[in-house]
Order: C-alpha cells, then sequence, then structure tokens
C-alpha cells in the first residue's frame, strides 16, 4: 500500500491536483523555460529557478532558503543535470514544508491530551472565507462523530450571523448567538459555557473580519481571546486565522499583524482552486513557523482537507516528469 492509498483516498487527491491544478500550470510552465536547453544545474538556472519562485508567490526569504538549500546538494554531488531539478525541489520544498507541519495525518478529532470541549477561535479579514471555513469544518468534525457548537462572534454583520446559523443547520450542530450589536468577547464567553454544559466536544468562535491595519479592531480580538480562558482554562485550544490564497503576498502581511495580535496557532489557506498563487503557502508557513492545517480546494462541503505536505507538494508537481521533456 503506497502512501497516498494509506493516507488520502482517490476521490480526495483528484480534488487536490484540481484545486492545485491553475498554480501547478503556471509553476510547472515556468521551471520548463528556466531549464529548457541546459545540461546541468548552475549558477544561471538558480537565478532562474529563484525568479520562478518569488513569481509564484513563495516569498523571497524563503526562495533564498530553498536556492541555498539546492546550492548545497549541487556542490555536494558535483554534478546534477537539469532534469533532476524538479525533483530535488520536490525534496526541498516537502523537507521545509515538514519543519513547520508536524501533524498533517490526524483525522478530524481533538487533541488526545485536551479536555472537551477543544475551542478553536478564528479569525480573519472579510472576504477570505471565513464563515465557509468554519462550516465546513464544523462539517468534518460532525460526520467524525463529534458534538459540535458554533458562536456567532461577528455580531457587527447581520449577514455573518445568519450565514453562521444557516451552516448549523446544514451541518446539524448546534449553534449559539445573542444577536447583533452586542458584545463579541461576551459572545465567545457564553458560547464556551454552552459548550461545557452541553457536553460539547468542538466550540467554534467566529469573529468579526477584522480589518488587519486597524488597530482597535485587533486590539478586541484579544480581549476575546481572554474571555475564552476566563470560562475554560487553556481556551480558546487554537486561534485559527483564514487566509485568501488568491490575494498571495498579501496575505503575508496580514498574517503578521494578526499573529501580532491574537497569537496565531495555525492557519487556514482558502480558494487555493481558483489561483495561481498557491507557492504562498510554502511561505507562509516557513516565514512565520505556524502550521497549516486545513486547505480550501473547492466550492463543495467536503472540499476543506486537512493540509498533508507530501500529498501537497506531489499535486504541485504532479505532471513534472512530463513537463521537463
Amino acid at each position: 500500500m503506497g502512501f497516498f492509498d494509506k493516507f488520502f483516498n482517490k476521490d480526495k487527491k483528484e480534488d487536490l491536483d484540481q484545486g492545485l491544478e491553475k498554480t501547478n500550470s503556471s509553476f510547472l510552465s515556468k521551471i520548463s523555460k528556466a531549464v529548457a536547453g541546459k545540461s546541468k544545474v548552475d549558477e544561471e538556472v538558480l537565478d532562474e529557478l529563484e525568479q520562478v519562485l518569488i513569481s509564484s508567490d513563495v516569498g523571497l526569504d524563503t526562495t533564498v532558503k530553498i536556492i541555498d538549500r539546492i546550492e548545497e546538494r549541487v556542490a555536494k554531488d558535483k554534478y546534477v543535470s537539469a532534469s533532476e531539478l524538479n525533483a530535488i525541489l520536490k525534496d526541498e520544498i516537502v523537507r521545509l514544508l515538514s519543519e513547520t507541519n508536524e501533524n498533517d495525518m490526524e483525522e478530524y478529532a481533538p487533541p488526545a491530551d485536551i479536555a472537551p470541549p477543544y475551542t478553536i477561535l478564528v479569525v480573519g479579514v472579510n472576504g477570505v472565507g471565513k464563515t465557509t471555513t468554519i462550516g465546513k469544518l464544523a462539517y468534518q468534525y460532525r460526520m467524525a462523530g463529534h458534538k459540535v457548537v458554533i458562536g456567532a462572534g461577528d455580531t457587527f454583520r447581520a449577514a455573518a450571523v445568519d450565514q453562521l446559523k444557516i451552516w448549523a443547520e446544514r451541518v446539524g450542530c448546534d449553534f449559539y448567538s445573542k444577536g447583533m450589536n452586542t458584545d463579541p468577547a461576551a459572545v465567545a464567553y457564553e458560547t464556551v459555557n454552552y459548550a461545557i454544559e452541553n457536553k460539547c466536544d468542538i466550540c467554534i468562535v467566529d469573529t468579526a473580519g477584522r480589518l488587519h491595519n486597524k488597530k482597535g479592531l485587533m486590539d478586541e480580538l484579544t480581549k476575546i481571546k481572554k474571555s475564552m480562558g476566563k470560562k475554560l482554562e487553556g481556551a480558546p485550544h487554537d486561534v485559527m486565522l483564514v487566509l485568501d490564497a488568491t490575494t498571495g503576498q498579501n496575505a503575508i502581511e496580514q498574517c503578521r499583524q494578526f499573529s501580532e495580535a491574537t497569537e496565531v496557532k495555525s492557519l487556514a489557506l482558502t480558494k487555493l482552486d481558483g489561483t495561481a498563487k498557491g507557492g504562498v503557502a510554502i511561505g507562509i508557513t516557513d516565514q512565520f513557523q505556524i502550521p497549516i492545517k486545513y486547505i480550501g480546494i473547492g466550492e463543495g462541503i467536503h472540499q476543506l482537507q486537512i493540509f498533508n505536505e507530501k500529498a501537497f507538494v506531489d499535486s504541485l508537481f504532479n505532471k513534472s516528469e512530463t513537463s521537463l521533456k
């Protein structure tokens, strides 16, 4: 039984391949041009590869790290052919992602060492797919047999409360709301209390789509986080930042600002199926040393996948052997 047979069923792998198709096509096309007519990996090829990675939204710092590692391998092996470059690059990206994403093969289950309810605070700017991500995540936990409650902490936007309630009804989980224009920190506190009293396994709390350059609003997220901790020691167990992959490098700036305000513990990268900027996943997790937990690769309710760096990179390079011929 192969790696992907064991951890990914055929449908999931096909979804991932299709979700990364735009990034895959762009990425491999650029690599193909970089090595065209070259017989070995030399300084010129590495310079071209550096430009490929940067233009694929991997980011400068991470690109330099990858290029340095490839240079070390080339120097050690003395001669590396251009046709071997894809395999080397693929290996180095997997290694880089593995340094941060250590638990990528777990199923939808709370950590065994945390007594329920397992609490998740979800943050992110408007438009990144935060509400949809919460709904799909609740669905995955429900399908795994867990009792889930969603708390409507975005109390400033009527559509947010309504959309979240619809998701709760759709996936069959509990829903807690205090209505519009109420204190989000109070909603978070009371959602945790509801989870405790109703013996929920998972407690997911939504927040307003904060503009990452508004300090006052970011400070409020810190207040929400503290209010959850007052009700349940250790809560929130996960502060998950939802980022839109289509925004490329802007997602990195959002991650920087939210990390300073809320101590982000994990990332969910959405809309990968709609962009050629999937390389941002590599740079953002490396730069901030925050693991990517979930990736959104389509509109279907099941198309929120647990991030697995080996499967991700395999899909990123899944046409590599024919692309360089």
